[in-house]
């Protein structure tokens, strides 16, 4: 990372730009981040939990190994066809949520208050997912496991997610291939590489691309679709954002180019 900057903490009112922090400071913003930490205490009741209500290590391995095959399916169809959908935007009662969810995110990728998903959200959505999966398994002490088994995966992801957007060249030739797609979803077509850390899935629905020559740059990679028309039509999340609709980043922050093979 070039430069120095004055302010170790890169923090702008509640706000961590991503786009100018180094990895020392993410770790720092991780690590004390207020969801994340509500995690972690998750992540130590389910152990406790799956202790108490033991169900044997076989159900247990087997309660974690279904969580991590059932969650990269369950992230891109979140992704794919909700996240990225234009259903929610168009009723005033679904607009906010769709707004904090993703809408904020794309327009401004850098921002780390947007990139971790709302607890209030994530949280039901990783119970409804792994509880009942481990339960089947192996009763109470295996959904537990699985909860928190789903809990950690997401704070894997979150990290990760947060590499794709930081100001850093990551030295894992694979971390770098990974944080390459990403970079193309937000910063070209974001029809595509839905995936975080894995694009097994994308491969196998056909939505996986490597370089932006693979596709054309679509012209709605940072609004979802939600333009001027549509906020006319809808103008809800207009109205919470306080401003028309971007169809690109904030200028102030380095632009990230889409990757080719090569960089990748």
């Amino acid at each position: 990372m070039s430069g120095t900057l004055r302010n170790p903490t890169i923090r702008s009112g509640r706000s961590f730009d991503l786009g100018k922090m180094n990895l020392r400071q993410l770790w720092i913003a991780y690590l004390t981040y207020p969801t994340i930490l509500l995690y972690f205490a998750l992540i130590v009741v389910s152990v406790f939990l799956g202790a108490h209500f033991f169900a044997g290590w076989g159900a247990t391995a087997a309660s974690i190994l279904a969580v991590m095959l059932v969650y990269p399916v369950v992230w891109y169809s979140l992704h794919r066809w909700i996240l990225h959908g234009q259903w929610l935007y168009k009723s005033r009662w679904t607009a906010s949520l769709w707004k904090r969810i993703h809408f904020d995110h794309h327009q401004d990728p850098h921002l780390l208050d947007v990139l971790f998903g709302a607890p209030a959200t994530t949280l039901p959505t990783i119970g409804a997912v792994t509880i009942p999966v481990g339960w089947l398994i192996g009763g109470w002490g295996a959904a537990a496991t699985a909860f928190g088994a789903g809990v950690t995966i997401t704070c894997i992801y979150e990290f990760f997610h947060c590499i794709q957007h930081l100001n850093y060249k990551p030295k894992a030739a694979w971390i770098q291939r990974m944080k390459a797609w990403h970079v193309l979803h937000h910063f070209h077509d974001e029809d595509g590489n839905f995936g975080i850390t894995s694009y097994v899935v994308d491969r196998a629905f056909g939505s996986f691309y490597e370089e932006a020559r693979a596709r054309p740059r679509s012209p709605s990679v940072f609004n979802l679709g939600y333009n001027l028309e549509q906020a006319k039509r809808y103008p809800w999340v207009m109205k919470l954002t306080g401003s028309p609709p971007r169809d690109r980043p904030d200028g102030g922050r380095p632009a990230a180019r889409p990757a080719s093979r090569d960089a990748a």
